[in-house]
């Protein structure tokens, strides 16, 4: 039982050195991606009932390509709309979300991935796509000025 502890504290401490840090605040990723000088990588997501949301989420933004990319290149923004109550955002998130999605998702399309740039301008639009986290990242980079 003491090695199960140990290697699941092991696993969670891993994950968490490599876990990427996904601002949930518009203004505060405009702000970090002209002082780091990145582009904002938008994601609006359906986590907990959008299944090509949780195929992106695993097989892309969970990769080590990914993560290890995204550190150098992009300031990440995530705009949630979970819909169980168990996993319901504040009033204030679930506004500024909203005001996303009128500015960057008016179709209300998931998942949704917008690259912009560090003013919020739209350089490029995605969604799931089947490929390896490799592929993915070159589209990402084309869209890019």
């Amino acid at each position: 039982m003491k090695k199960l502890i140990l290697i699941a504290s092991a696993i969670f401490v891993v994950n968490t050195i490599h876990a990427q840090k996904w601002e949930t605040n518009f203004e505060t990723a405009k702000k970090r991606a002209s002082e780091e000088r990145k582009n904002i990588l938008l994601v609006f997501s359906g986590s907990d009932w959008c299944i090509p949301c949780m195929k992106l989420e695993k097989e892309i933004w969970e990769s080590q390509d990914f993560i290890k990319d995204s550190e150098e290149h992009f300031v990440l923004l995530r705009a949630d709309f979970p819909k169980r109550k168990a996993n319901k955002l504040s009033k204030e998130q679930q506004e500024q979300n909203n005001r996303l999605a009128e500015t960057y998702n008016k179709k209300g399309l998931f998942p949704m991935v917008e690259v912009l740039d560090k003013n919020g301008n739209v350089l490029g639009t995605t969604g799931y796509k089947n490929v390896s986290p490799k592929d993915y990242i070159v589209m990402l980079h084309s869209f890019e000025k």
